[in-house]
C-alpha cells in the first residue's frame, strides 16, 4: 500500500484529488490495533512523514468522514479538517515536545483569565463573580487547589502549592488530554477552563460564555460588534471540536 504525504507548508487552497477514503486496520492479532486513513489506498502522512494512525476506531472513522466531506473537485484548506489537525498534533508534535507543552500550559495558571477581575463592586465584577466563582469552586473539588483572585491588571503570583498541583495534573494527563488542553487553553486564556472541559460535561457554549464574559458584557452596554461575535462563534466551534475529539478517543 502506498502513502500520500500532506505538505507541511501549503499556500492557498488545494483541490480534492482523491476518490475514495478508507480506514485501514493495522497491527497483528493480539497486538495493539491501530487505524490509518487512506486516500485511494494511499495512507495519509503528516508533515514530518508520520502515518496518520490512531488507536481509536471511532476517531479513525470520524477522520475518514472529515475527508469524505470535502466534495469531489472542491477546494479545501487545513482548517476544513479540524479533527485531522488535532490528531496530527497528538501523533507527530506532542511526543517530541511534551515537556515544553506542559510548561507552556502551566504558565497560563499564573495569568489565568478567571483570576483577574474588574474593580470591586462594579457591575462587571459582580457578573464575573457570579459566573467564575462557581467554576473555581468546581475546580477546587476536582483538583484540590483554588486559584487566587485579584482585581485590576497588576500581575499576581499563584501559590507554590497551587502551581505544584497544576503541574502534577498536567504530568498525569494522557496524550489525548494534553492535545485537548494544548488546543483549547490558548484559545480561552484559561488553564482552569481547560481542566473543567476535561473533567466535566460542560458544553462548548458554557465554556465560551465564561471565556468571553467581558466582551459579551461590553456588548450589552455598547451594542454588538461583528468582529467579536465572529470570534465567539469561531471559539465555540473550536471548543466543540476539542470536546468531540476527546469523546471519540474515549470511545476507543
Amino acid at each position: 500500500m502506498g502513502t500520500h504525504k500532506i505538505h507541511e507548508k501549503r499556500r492557498g487552497e488545494q483541490k480534492r484529488f482523491w476518490k475514495e477514503v478508507t480506514v485501514v486496520q493495522e497491527g497483528e492479532e493480539g497486538a495493539e490495533q491501530r487505524f490509518s486513513i487512506a486516500l485511494d489506498r494511499r495512507v495519509i502522512r503528516l508533515p514530518k512523514g508520520t502515518r496518520l494512525s490512531v488507536t481509536s476506531h471511532a476517531l479513525a472513522e470520524a477522520l475518514a468522514e472529515e475527508w469524505r466531506l470535502i466534495g469531489e473537485g472542491q477546494n479545501f484548506v487545513p482548517t476544513d479538517l479540524p479533527l485531522t489537525g488535532m490528531t496530527g498534533f497528538m501523533v507527530e508534535c506532542l511526543p517530541q515536545a511534551q515537556k515544553n507543552i506542559i510548561q507552556n500550559l502551566l504558565a497560563y495558571a499564573q495569568s489565568d483569565l478567571l483570576s483577574y477581575r474588574e474593580a470591586s463592586y462594579s457591575a462587571l465584577y459582580r457578573r464575573q463573580s457570579e459566573i467564575w466563582d462557581p467554576l473555581l469552586q468546581q475546580l477546587e473539588v476536582l483538583l484540590g487547589c483554588r486559584l487566587a483572585v485579584t482585581t485590576g491588571v497588576m500581575p499576581m503570583t499563584q501559590t507554590e502549592e497551587t502551581m505544584r498541583i497544576f503541574q502534577q495534573a498536567l504530568e498525569a494527563s494522557t496524550q489525548v488530554e494534553l492535545t485537548v488542553l494544548g488546543n483549547v487553553v490558548p484559545v480561552m486564556g484559561s488553564l482552569a477552563l481547560g481542566f473543567l472541559l476535561l473533567k466535566t460535561h460542560m458544553t462548548a457554549e458554557t465554556l465560551v460564555q465564561a471565556a468571553t464574559l467581558d466582551e459579551q458584557f461590553q456588548m450589552t452596554l455598547w451594542g454588538t460588534e461583528p468582529e467579536i461575535t465572529q470570534r465567539i462563534a469561531t471559539m465555540t466551534k473550536d471548543i466543540a471540536t476539542a470536546i468531540r475529539f476527546l469523546t471519540l478517543c474515549q470511545k476507543g
